[in-house]
């Protein structure tokens, strides 16, 4: 799934304008301009449509964790995790919303998609480790509809 449809999704989930995306990309330390974001937010047939590099991706999502959990200064920051992934986001929305594995289950299955155990929990191992398996676009693709559901009710 490509970065911008992420972005969509989640600014349309949590109801954010542009300055409170630009925000919690700076709270993961990159610096990113509202008209930059505003052209990461646009459709792919919009005029000034441009797509979400990577480290955007990166830092937003870790400021999105760091929004919604608050900012651990007991432990060094972590260095951001590049490429981004389907795998990568899925881990990180995880944490920002603080899901266990029976949520995760209970958003997959209120949009029809179920996903046995062993499925989802091949989706957060490392990448090598033999069960690991890439998430696909139509699985996070559903995560995120069922997890905005979940959110704006």
């Amino acid at each position: 799934m490509n970065h911008n449809d992420v972005l969509r999704s989640l600014r349309y989930m949590l109801k954010f304008n542009d300055a409170k995306m630009v925000g919690i990309i700076k709270l993961s330390g990159l610096e990113v301009s509202a008209e930059a974001l505003a052209s990461y937010v646009k459709k792919e047939e919009e005029p000034g449509f441009v797509r979400c590099p990577d480290p955007v991706m990166a830092h937003f999502l870790d400021g999105l964790v760091i929004h919604r959990r608050g900012k651990d200064d007991s432990r060094p920051a972590q260095p951001v995790e590049l490429p981004v992934t389907n795998n990568t986001i899925l881990k990180k929305l995880r944490v920002a919303f603080e899901l266990k594995e029976e949520d995760l289950h209970v958003i997959l299955n209120s949009v029809k998609f179920p996903v046995s155990k062993p499925e989802l929990s091949a989706l957060f191992r490392k990448v090598g480790h033999d069960n690991y398996r890439p998430c696909g676009d139509q699985l996070l693709r559903n995560f995120l509809k069922g997890l905005t559901l979940r959110v704006r009710g």
